[in-house]
């Protein structure tokens, strides 16, 4: 047995799309539209992680509501460092809704609400501003 993908519903795919490949750094890997079905299927991956660990986001084409996603939980992605990874999404415009305080843990959220962990790969940084000062913001 080996782990394939984790789903998760999108309401809009260029929104989508833009948060996880363009800011967050994803690739796209294949995409499948299914016209009967009225859906289009979207897999991504982790650059260091195309050939494991995918994400197939399902844009269905009649609108639906999905809240705010906290049932699902999050997905966690490791990053060299925390630090640059959260400030290059806070110029993309990503909201940080719990900072880096520690070094080491920080949560934004996609479009649609979907919490994402980023971890400091190996031992926490050390603290530091502006990010140690920075309060939560939001939900995460």
């Amino acid at each position: 047995m080996r782990f394939l993908h984790t789903m998760i519903r999108i309401s809009n795919v260029e929104q989508s799309l833009d948060f996880y490949c363009k800011k967050l750094g994803l690739k796209e890997l294949r995409r499948r539209e299914d016209e009967k079905g009225r859906y289009t299927l979207i897999f991504l991956a982790a650059p260091g992680d195309t050939n494991q660990a995918e994400i197939e986001l399902t844009y269905n084409w009649d609108p639906e509501k999905y809240g705010e996603g906290r049932n699902f939980g999050h997905l966690a992605f490791e990053v060299d460092d925390i630090y640059a990874a959260c400030e290059k999404l806070e110029r993309a415009g990503v909201v940080i809704n719990r900072p880096p305080r520690d070094g080491r843990m920080a949560f934004v959220r996609s479009p649609d609400n979907i919490s994402v962990e980023l971890l400091q790969k190996g031992a926490a940084q050390a603290p530091k501003e502006p990010w140690k000062s920075k309060p939560n913001v939001g939900k995460w």
